[in-house]
């Protein structure tokens, strides 16, 4: 049986792997671990919780799971501004990361709103 597509899951991965490159590059390059780390941490935990969300047991387990992805996906933004405005990254740098984090954060709380309105109609 082959799994059902996830634009979410798919999306959430490559943007785990961005932030994994970004951690090397800044650890490698610049010797900067305290933020980095942190944004390496909360940033594939967002694709975590979204591979968690799709073994959960009820439709409100599922939004509670998206939930803390979106709880960690905006941290990461917290992070990348950091980064950013402590000159670590460059501001094209931020603006690429941000957007994907940005197009994520929309993403998980169109899901959120789609399944709470799911366990209205229940």
């Amino acid at each position: 049986m082959s799994e059902k597509k996830s634009i979410l899951k798919d999306k959430s991965f490559a943007f785990a792997l961005r932030c994994i490159r970004l951690y090397r590059y800044l650890s490698e390059t610049k010797n900067e671990y305290v933020l980095s780390r942190q944004l390496v941490r909360s940033g594939t935990s967002v694709g975590a919780n979204v591979r968690e969300s799709r073994n959960a047991e009820s439709t409100a387990d599922f939004a509670h799971k998206l939930g803390i992805a979106q709880k960690e996906c905006d941290e990461t933004i917290y992070w990348l501004e950091l980064l950013e405005q402590s000159e670590y990254i460059k501001k094209a740098e931020f603006i690429s990361m941000n957007e994907d984090a940005e197009e994520l954060l929309k993403m998980l709380r169109s899901s959120i709103l789609t399944s709470k309105q799911k366990m209205k109609k229940l």
